[in-house]
């Protein structure tokens, strides 16, 4: 009977542990950086057919600065994804600039966070795991999105899988723009 108590109390501990470290699997591991617009690199800019929204790439300068071509991202990148509603014409279509793009509406719809760091990803099974990954959705106003379920995050970006590190955008333009960073 001792040894089964003692088992348990080590559990327990062990799983207090966990918690007061932050080693758990999560959203909420990152972070809103909520100077991103200012502080971040804009790398790129893609219009979504469907659901008719502009999204924005950022990266953290470090990460970018750090980065090489055909190599997994750095420990502490951080890809922001900002959405924005396309401006809509009288017919329900996106209304288009000069060079035939969405118009994004001044008003952010929603972030979504990609951001890698040491040892993140490795509570999740291989099935469900991206690398060292971990994502998070936030509202306009930087808090984060609590009832949000992540396994279209993993399953989408497991697509990528090793060879563009999880990403779809960075691996990319890293691997186009070898020498503008």
């Amino acid at each position: 009977m001792n040894a089964i108590r003692l088992a348990a109390t080590i559990g327990v501990a062990g799983a207090a542990l966990l918690f007061a470290t932050g080693s758990f699997a999560g959203p909420e591991k990152v972070k809103y950086p909520a100077d991103y617009a200012k502080t971040f690199t804009l790398y790129d800019e893609v219009d979504l057919i469907v659901p008719k929204v502009v999204r924005n790439y950022f990266v953290n300068p470090a990460a970018l600065k750090a980065a090489k071509p055909g190599k997994a991202a750095p420990e502490g990148t951080i890809i922001l994804m900002e959405d924005h509603k396309a401006k809509l014409g009288a017919d329900g279509q996106p209304m288009l600039d000069a060079k035939g793009r969405f118009i994004p509406e001044p008003e952010v719809m929603r972030v979504i966070i990609q951001e890698k760091e040491k040892g993140w990803g490795a509570e999740y099974p291989p099935e469900k795991r991206n690398g060292e990954w971990e994502y998070a959705f936030f509202n306009p106003d930087g808090t984060q999105k609590a009832d949000f379920k992540y396994d279209g995050c993993f399953a989408c970006h497991k697509q990528a899988r090793e060879k563009s590190d999880y990403t779809f955008t960075f691996a990319k333009y890293v691997a186009d723009h070898p020498k503008s960073r």
